[in-house]
């Protein structure tokens, strides 16, 4: 009998709920509005067994904070002794999207049992006497100590690299995870290739990680299509459609001069330093129906690092499209130099450029060498901390993990354009820097 209405809410879920709505008093109807598991997805639900560490791996707008929140609230409830921690890259995220966001702790909590927010306290205090602290993973001494029964981890892999913090928060939590009969963690993320990340990944193969996956498409019904029509944008055609949308794990490629965990640890910060100089730098194409132009801004700062600003590429443009290109992103940018790759063309580059803006600062350099050879001393410096990316840049980054020790390139597309920009900009910033003048006294 039970299993005969279980498959008649399954086939005409709106007609059940409404039927079940008309049989419930008004605290009955106030409490089936906040029933989880009759509004969730399979996968958003806790898996069954005996796990230790959940990861939902999953695109953007999967869903993930909402289950994560929901498993928060569902363990309070019926654990009253639980002592839970709430880690985020950030004390600022923690309460803003953990705790106090639409999908957060409180907003899915029933107004009778809803939990009281301790600022001062950084605690979540449960009416049943269930505890929830928030941690940063930048203090990952702040860890050392407490003890915990569960944990919710946030976007693990956006926790900060520098220092291996993110797997020293990690370890100080597991270490302190030591309350109750059944400790565990439920970790949310999109998916990128960061040490801790792969780390989990590796585990699910021995069974002590249960991972969920996902896609941003498994929940457009609660989706603004604006918001997946500006998904497809900035990231269709790209590798990291696969990482952002599909919840992929994307792979290194053996060999590679760039990996995408090192990209992430070049990720910029966020601080803000004064420029001392913006180059925009050009890589033409052979003709208009060939490869694309790539056109890459980048600038040093006055603590000496690079910084990869803007991707301005353009595919299939004419000379005096792709010149005028340029010429706007040196305007936009208030560019010092634009460095244009002579090969191909020669002076006609300088000379179409300076059609575009008459009074572009135009400079030729000639490749003496080919694309991954000019890249390597490049690559070195992202390995020396010397370079910093200030934004996600889907297909340039593709390209950069495609350039391989040896000479070869192995994709996407059949030319590293925009890689080569890049490798142009940040030679002349910071391999071949410009003179400072200076007085000599005979």
């Amino acid at each position: 009998m039970i299993s005969d209405r279980l498959q008649w809410i399954d086939k005409d879920y709106p007609t059940a709920a409404r039927e079940i709505s008309r049989a419930l008093n008004p605290a009955e109807k106030s409490e089936f509005a906040y029933h989880w598991g009759m509004q969730a997805r399979a996968e958003q639900l806790p898996p069954a067994g005996d796990w230790r560490i959940w990861l939902i791996l999953a695109g953007r707008g999967f869903g993930k904070t909402r289950a994560g929140a929901e498993w928060v609230r569902a363990t309070a409830e019926a654990c009253p002794e639980a002592r839970i921690a709430l880690v985020a890259a950030t004390l600022t995220e923690a309460r803003a999207v953990m705790v106090e966001g639409e999908s957060g702790i409180i907003a899915c909590s029933p107004p009778e049992r809803r939990p009281v927010f301790e600022a001062s306290l950084k605690r979540l205090r449960f009416p049943n006497g269930t505890q929830a602290l928030i941690y940063s993973a930048q203090e990952p001494e702040s860890l050392r100590g407490p003890q915990h029964s569960h944990a919710w981890c946030d976007e693990i892999a956006k926790w900060p690299l520098a220092h291996e913090r993110a797997t020293r928060c990690w370890d100080n939590l597991l270490m302190g995870l030591r309350l109750g009969d059944d400790p565990r963690i439920a970790a949310t993320t999109t998916p990128r290739a960061v040490p801790l990340v792969q780390r989990l990944v590796q585990q699910d193969v021995a069974d002590t990680v249960v991972i969920t996956r996902g896609s941003t498409f498994d929940n457009t019904g609660h989706l603004p299509a604006r918001f997946l029509d500006a998904m497809a944008s900035e990231f269709a055609g790209s590798q990291l459609a696969r990482q952002e949308l599909d919840g992929e794990l994307l792979a290194d490629i053996e060999g590679a001069l760039w990996t995408r965990s090192l990209i992430e640890r070049c990720r910029f910060p966020g601080e803000a330093v004064p420029l001392a100089r913006v180059v925009v730098a050009v890589d033409p194409p052979a003709s208009a129906t060939g490869d694309e132009c790539g056109i890459v801004v980048a600038a040093r700062g006055e603590d000496g690092i690079g910084r990869v600003l803007a991707d301005c590429t353009i595919s299939g443009a004419s000379p005096a499209v792709w010149a005028e290109a340029v010429a706007a992103a040196a305007r936009i940018w208030q560019a010092d130099r634009v460095i244009a790759e002579a090969n191909q063309g020669g002076a006609m580059v300088e000379s179409v450029l300076r059609a575009a803006d008459h009074a572009l600062p135009v400079r030729l350099v000639h490749a003496s060498r080919g694309k991954v050879a000019r890249a390597e001393p490049v690559a070195a410096l992202y390995t020396a901390g010397k370079v910093h990316h200030c934004g996600v840049f889907a297909r340039l980054e593709d390209q950069l993990c495609g350039l391989l020790v040896g000479g070869a390139y192995a994709g996407p597309g059949r030319s590293p354009d925009r890689a080569d920009a890049l490798v142009w900009a940040l030679a002349e910033l910071l391999l071949h820097p410009a003179p400072r003048p200076s007085i000599h006294t005979l």
